[in-house]
């Protein structure tokens, strides 16, 4: 399956990649990206299983699908490098209880430690969403250094970040989802990232870093972009004194004519 190294949508992965280590979001091994994929995608490059692995979990909603997905401990630096090494190719069977690896992973390497918070985002996201193919994590300066100085509160948090810019509100109307530092790596942070999966596109993790989902690459790392440029304004300007806004009023001016509906009870 060496010629799976010339597919587009490996190539777009390890763009990605490269980006999201370019802007320090993702130091050492520090995040994790899946992709899914259709069979039609991927059936060109199919030469049989090279071993199975077990997940530790359940996933009945991605019963054999695919993913593209960077491995466990593998420094992102290197997978324009060792993308064989780096990334693997696997498909869900079993209702998710074990990973067939197709490709990659060739140093005997496994997927990430938070494949339960990918599936099951990627279940999460595909219940209201059956465009959704993209979850990435990483570690954002900006947004993490946000959760040690403002409120944890979902509403007064999307609030503050909707203010640092114009285009905050139409890029990401149902605001983020926040949980409180928990441990990486398990399948409770996984259900619960999952959970909040089902109403927001972007999930921080307090003390650590973000979830962001979407349709493409391209569309959840410009998500994650647009929340991060967000609060290193917030981080810019929080000890001065404010003296312009966007107030709510404008905020619903904006929504109202851009055609999008923030929660209940989050403007004013």
């Amino acid at each position: 399956m060496s010629g799976l190294l010339t597919a587009p949508f490996l190539k777009e992965m390890v763009r990605t990649v490269s980006d999201m280590y370019a802007r320090g979001w993702d130091e050492r091994n520090g995040g994790n990206v899946s992709l899914l994929l259709t069979e039609d995608e991927v059936a060109s490059y199919l030469d049989g299983v090279l071993r199975e692995i077990p997940t530790g979990f359940e996933a009945p909603a991605l019963e054999g699908r695919y993913l593209l997905l960077t491995g466990t401990g593998k420094y992102f630096r290197n997978v324009p490098h060792q993308p064989e090494e780096c990334l693997g190719l696997i498909r869900l069977t079993e209702q998710g209880r074990t990973a067939q690896l197709l490709w990659g992973f060739s140093d005997g390497g496994s997927f990430t430690s938070e494949l339960p918070a990918h599936v099951l985002s990627h279940a999460a996201r595909l219940s209201v969403d059956p465009n959704h193919r993209v979850v990435l994590h990483c570690h954002p300066t900006n947004l993490l250094a946000m959760t040690y100085v403002h409120t944890l509160d979902e509403r007064e948090f999307t609030r503050t970040l909707w203010r640092m810019g114009t285009e905050c509100i139409a890029v990401f109307p149902e605001g983020l989802g926040v949980l409180p530092w928990m441990l990486c790596g398990t399948n409770e942070i996984g259900v619960a990232t999952a959970e909040k999966m089902r109403r927001h596109r972007l999930v921080v993790w307090a003390q650590h870093g973000l979830y962001g989902a979407g349709n493409a690459l391209d569309q959840t790392f410009g998500l994650i972009e647009t929340a991060e440029k967000a609060a290193e304004v917030y981080l810019k300007i929080a000890h001065l004194p404010i003296v312009n806004t966007i107030t709510d009023q404008q905020l619903r001016i904006m929504a109202d004519a851009w055609g999008y509906r923030p929660p209940t009870g989050w403007l004013e």
